[in-house]
């Protein structure tokens, strides 16, 4: 066992700069003066000398509304396919694995639906709603 043991390679040390003037002693390697070589110094990432940033050059278009709300959405043409359920809700999503379970859920009205489900979610189109009251089930908002 201990007769086994292999003798590993020593590691290289890192070079210690700004020490003295051994080795990259003095200017460490930071060349002489300049805004880089100062500490504190440097620019942050993307300057480009004073000129007008790459960001700030581009055109903008349009509008990104920061406050929407973003849905998993499924269609009632999906919902139809699904069999062996009495109930849709939110978790038998999930374990089909039509939804990942982050977002709200909006159930749409795209397709034929002809089965009786009692289905649960957050949000309900008009048309998924007549679709599925007319086929005899139910909805629930979570």
């Amino acid at each position: 066992m201990l007769n086994e043991l292999v003798k590993t390679k020593n590691k290289k040390n890192r070079t210690r700069v700004g020490r003295g003037p051994g080795s990259k002693g003095k200017t460490a390697g930071r060349g002489h003066k300049g805004q880089n070589s100062r500490s504190g110094g440097g620019v942050p990432i993307l300057f480009e000398g004073g000129q007008s940033s790459f960001v700030l050059r581009t055109p903008k278009r349009g509008f990104r509304n920061y406050n929407r709300k973003e849905y998993d959405v499924i269609n009632v043409g999906t919902l139809n396919k699904i069999d062996n359920l009495e109930k849709i809700d939110l978790e038998s999503l999930i374990k089909i694995g039509l939804i990942d379970g982050n977002k709200p859920v909006k159930i749409l009205g795209n397709g034929d639906f002809d089965k009786k489900y009692e289905i649960s979610a957050n949000h309900f189109s008009k048309s998924a709603t007549e679709k599925i009251k007319s086929a005899g089930g139910s909805i629930k908002i979570v």
